[in-house]
């Protein structure tokens, strides 16, 4: 399999950086990247490659080209470490001219620094979709692309929940129609949603906790089933916290009917390993060995899949679980 990694991801790490004096804590860092490709180096059937620079063009196709200059040029404007300290509820009348009301117009939270290199790590992780995409056009029956920054809470024009970018939408659109993607983190991908709640040539399918108790709260209802065009082409699956191997699997066989019944020519799945048990940020209770039996089953559909990384955080077990689940694919006839 194919393993598509950049090394530009160090550049942004949050754990070096203070706020009011006060050291950012976040669990979303370069360690998260290193453990997966210990592990996955380690795997006779991973062949590594870096990512080639499509440029920004596959980017703009889904992201507001004003929001992506915000991104690229915010920290300089700020000349240190961008935090958010005031929200608009959207949509406001007036796109504002400064940093200081750049950044809560474009910003859903509180938890996504830009610092000096954020802008570089994004861009290259989405390059590495992007590169994982075109691998699977060229016959490929599956590729991992190992993104950092995560993605999937990225919308068109919000940033947030430690994502800049939306890697697996970016890919999405770039393969083309009909493409699907699954998102199997264990929070809801409210940015992929938004970006094609009104689109019908891609369908969006999600498992995640209940937002009504967990991140990140206002997205991931069973009801919100897409609009104009896309209704009925977003999908959502929302589990309470404690999920288990069994009951996972009995959903998920759920939403892989309705991506068979959607048959894409593509699959994105945005993997998200922070649903096995003990990760700090999740609440499900997953196993390994569970999760190897999802990519199982997501591999039994016998369509070309681009693997995105976003969530897992149990860095003593993440190398683990990233090579249980990436297996069913290399496994699978």
């Amino acid at each position: 399999m194919r393993v598509i990694y950049s090394e530009k991801h160090r550049l942004h790490n949050a754990n070096q950086i203070a706020q009011s004096d006060q050291p950012f804590a976040t669990l979303e860092v370069p360690a998260r990247a290193d453990e997966i490709i210990r592990a996955v180096r380690s795997s006779p059937w991973a062949e590594l490659a870096e990512p080639t620079d499509h440029g920004l063009e596959p980017i703009l196709a889904v992201h507001d080209a004003d929001f992506v200059d915000f991104l690229r040029t915010a920290y300089a404007e700020e000349a240190q470490p961008v935090f958010v300290n005031s929200f608009i509820g959207r949509r406001s009348l007036h796109l504002p001219r400064s940093i200081r009301g750049l950044k809560g117009y474009y910003a859903f939270g509180d938890d996504s620094p830009i610092l000096q290199g954020t802008w570089e790590a994004a861009y290259w992780s989405a390059q590495c979709a992007l590169t994982g995409a075109e691998w699977l056009q060229a016959g490929e029956p599956a590729v991992y692309a190992l993104c950092r920054p995560p993605g999937h809470h990225a919308a068109s024009d919000l940033y947030g929940g430690t994502c800049y970018l939306n890697n697996a939408a970016i890919a999405a659109r770039y393969l083309g129609a009909p493409t699907a993607i699954l998102d199997i983190d264990y929070h809801h991908g409210n940015g992929t949603q938004d970006i094609f709640y009104a689109d019908k040539t891609v369908l969006h399918c999600s498992l995640h906790a209940d937002p009504d108790v967990e991140y990140p709260y206002f997205w991931g209802g069973a009801d919100e089933r897409g609009d104009g065009p896309g209704k009925g082409y977003n999908w959502n699956w929302p589990l309470p916290l404690g999920t288990t191997d069994v009951s996972y699997l009995e959903t998920l066989q759920e939403a892989l009917a309705v991506v068979s019944d959607f048959a894409p020519t593509y699959l994105v799945i945005s993997a998200g390993f922070d649903i096995v048990a003990n990760d700090p940020w999740g609440g499900f209770r997953v196993t390994t060995k569970g999760l190897h039996q999802i990519g199982r089953r997501i591999a039994a559909l016998l369509i070309r899949t681009l693997i995105v990384q976003e969530g897992g955080y149990l860095l003593d077990k993440l190398g683990e679980d990233a090579v249980a689940f990436l297996q069913a694919f290399v496994q699978h006839p």
